[in-house]
């Protein structure tokens, strides 16, 4: 990229031509005089001060996968090959990102040297690209800009920050236990069911060799008596809850990390447009590809949560499966993907964040709409009691408390 002039610059161009014109309309050419200092100057800063920007930049990142609501550290590394007076050095920063100390720019002088500079950022979930650093010259004079950007790619990941709870899964009818569940033996004996990752306490007799043979990592046979529950977690992707959508990724990777610890086999159904559908399966990295989800997921106005359900259903949820459905219930739709699931003979437990519990009313008016609001959510909510397990949870209160409270313990 060439060097371009700077509003200086057109701003005493715009000077020597006043003055030329005035000299040539009043005849009076020794006004041309009074030009030479500018263009001389012009001239300097063209051939004295036009550095070959051979600049090499790096970025650091303390950390590329952290929980949401973590600090990471930036450093920028930036090496001249050239002499350079000075040269204004910014990182692009991801808008969602939060500078809490230090600065993302600088401004430095190189002689073949290299410099560097920090800052620290607050990370929210999501996914969060570094695309560039962007380095700016300009001449002593002020006349002439070089502007450009790097390519530096860098990303972090903010995942979804966990919440202490205790798991409530429904066996028969409307009993409540906590923790993991055996399902059903189907047939008699021990009936071959699937090869999964090794759990402490497995039987050293169930080991696979071959498989672990394979894989690098000790394998076991897995046999339908011995079985626990499938554990599906369906996300309601709604923009209507934008202001909790956070509380729900949590929820959600809380709930898989429990899975996780006791064994479980479970999976993942975020409800966007095009849904986002991770198949039942075992093990941590399955858990770390949930979890990638979560930290990317997004609301999403056009939902289709009905028919995605009905889908799935029919096609990839395991007939045994645990539900656990996270959803605030504003919307009519689902409210009929719960009740489809409890047609299906699905248990659901169905996890409710309250989004008008982070809402601070600014007047009569909108407090008496707050209300008339939660009334209907709430009315929507008590429905629902005749085909789940529906905990009600003010997001300003630990979950584990609104658990505890419906399970009476």
């Amino acid at each position: 990229m060439s060097m371009k002039p700077t509003g200086k610059a057109y701003g005493l161009l715009s000077v020597v031509w006043i003055i030329v014109i005035s000299s040539y309309l009043f005849v009076r050419w020794e006004g041309i005089a009074l030009t030479l200092p500018i263009l001389t100057l012009f001239l300097f800063a063209s051939l004295f001060y036009k550095p070959v920007l051979d600049v090499e930049v790096k970025r650091e990142v303390s950390g590329t996968r952290v929980i949401e609501g973590s600090e990471v550290e930036i450093t920028i590394k930036i090496k001249a090959n050239s002499k350079i007076n000075s040269l204004l050095v910014e990182d692009l920063v991801p808008d969602a990102l939060k500078i809490v100390a230090g600065k993302s720019w600088g401004v430095f002088s190189f002689d073949g040297d290299e410099k560097e500079f920090s800052y620290r950022v607050k990370v929210p979930r999501g996914l969060h690209e570094f695309l560039g650093v962007r380095i700016v010259y300009t001449d002593p004079f002020g006349l002439f800009e070089e502007d450009k950007i790097i390519e530096v790619y860098d990303e972090i990941v903010g995942v979804p920050r966990l919440e202490e709870i205790i798991t409530p899964y429904i066996t028969k009818g409307t009993k409540v236990t906590v923790g993991p569940l055996p399902s059903p033996r189907l047939g008699e004996g021990l009936e071959f069911h699937a090869v999964r990752e090794y759990y402490p306490g497995d039987p050293m007799k169930y080991i696979n060799w071959k498989a672990t043979a394979k894989s690098g990592r000790i394998m076991v046979n897995e046999y339908e008596s011995e079985r626990k529950v499938d554990v599906v977690v369906i996300v309601d992707a709604t923009y209507k809850a934008t202001k909790i959508f956070d509380h729900m990724m949590r929820v959600a990777a809380s709930i898989l990390l429990d899975a996780l610890e006791n064994g479980m086999s479970f999976g993942l159904l975020i409800s966007e447009a095009v849904p986002i559908w991770v198949n039942v399966d075992y093990g941590k990295r399955h858990f770390f590809r949930c979890v990638d989800v979560l930290s990317m997921a997004k609301p999403d106005k056009n939902n289709l949560i009905f028919y995605q359900v009905d889908h799935l259903a029919r096609t990839k949820i395991p007939p045994r499966a645990q539900i656990i459905f996270i959803s605030p219930f504003l919307t009519q739709e689902s409210e009929e993907s719960l009740r489809l699931l409890y047609t299906f003979g699905y248990k659901v437990v169905a996890i409710s964040p309250n989004p008008y519990s982070l809402w601070e009313a600014k007047g009569k008016e909108e407090e008496l709409a707050l209300k008339i609001l939660d009334l209907k959510r709430k009315a929507r909510l008590k429905r629902l009691k005749r085909y789940a397990l529906v905990i009600d949870w003010n997001v300003k209160t630990p979950l584990k408390s609104a658990i505890m409270e419906v399970l009476k313990l």
